[in-house]
């Protein structure tokens, strides 16, 4: 129901309780359950209305970040334009591409990697991906913690370019501040996608012990 009042409201600008009831064929406390979660999460706001002789009453609207929720076909453009970057003939210009396409996602992405030593900026790293709902774990292992990501965050165009691991891993080193290796990848068929740091995999080199959890 939620998805329903988002998309009312793109429509509507502002509507009261009853009205989202009347227009969903709900209960009113149906309505004020939803509500509830959309302002938690910060997708909606809540007005006082006042006009005629009746009592003020309360209106809500969509806020900045809910009014960004809209449109669903961003996956799509993704693509396309990956696809585009794919086509570029000559490799020194696809590379510097890639590279500049990766220091604008780290600098988004900065301001929540922020500690002071690469293992706090790997941890921070494990915990944005989390609050994007990206299974990751993050793992002991040599001189520095390993990134294990149990799912990719860019499913569609890995299926059609696997250099988007590339990408990923440019991003997570511009974050930790030193080179990072795809020791493990789910397109080769390992459980996860392991990023570390160089010098903790030439610590490991020779150990055999799975690093993906069952």
């Amino acid at each position: 129901m939620s998805v329903e009042i988002l998309d009312l409201l793109r429509k509507r600008d502002r509507m009261t309780v009853s009205e989202f009831a009347g227009a969903l064929r709900v209960t009113a406390t149906a309505v004020r359950q939803q509500l509830q979660r959309l302002l938690a999460e910060d997708l909606i706001d809540r007005v006082t209305a006042r006009g005629g002789r009746g009592r003020p009453h309360h209106e809500y609207r969509l806020t900045e970040k809910g009014r960004r929720t809209g449109g669903n076909n961003f996956a799509d453009l993704a693509v396309a334009l990956w696809m585009e970057l794919k086509d570029i003939t000559v490799p020194e210009v696809r590379r510097g591409l890639l590279q500049r396409l990766a220091t604008r996602l780290a600098d988004s992405y900065r301001p929540s990697v922020q500690g002071s030593r690469p293992e706090q900026r790997i941890r921070q790293i494990g915990s944005l991906l989390e609050a994007r709902e990206i299974p990751v774990q993050i793992r002991e292992q040599g001189a520095l913690p390993v990134i294990d990501a149990l799912a990719c965050p860019y499913p569609d165009l890995a299926e059609r370019d696997r250099s988007i691991c590339s990408l990923e891993r440019m991003v997570f080193s511009e974050l930790v501040g030193e080179p990072l290796r795809l020791s493990q990848c789910r397109l080769d068929g390992d459980g996860c996608c392991t990023f570390a740091a160089a010098r903790s995999v030439a610590e490991t080199d020779g150990d055999s012990t799975p690093n993906c959890p069952n």
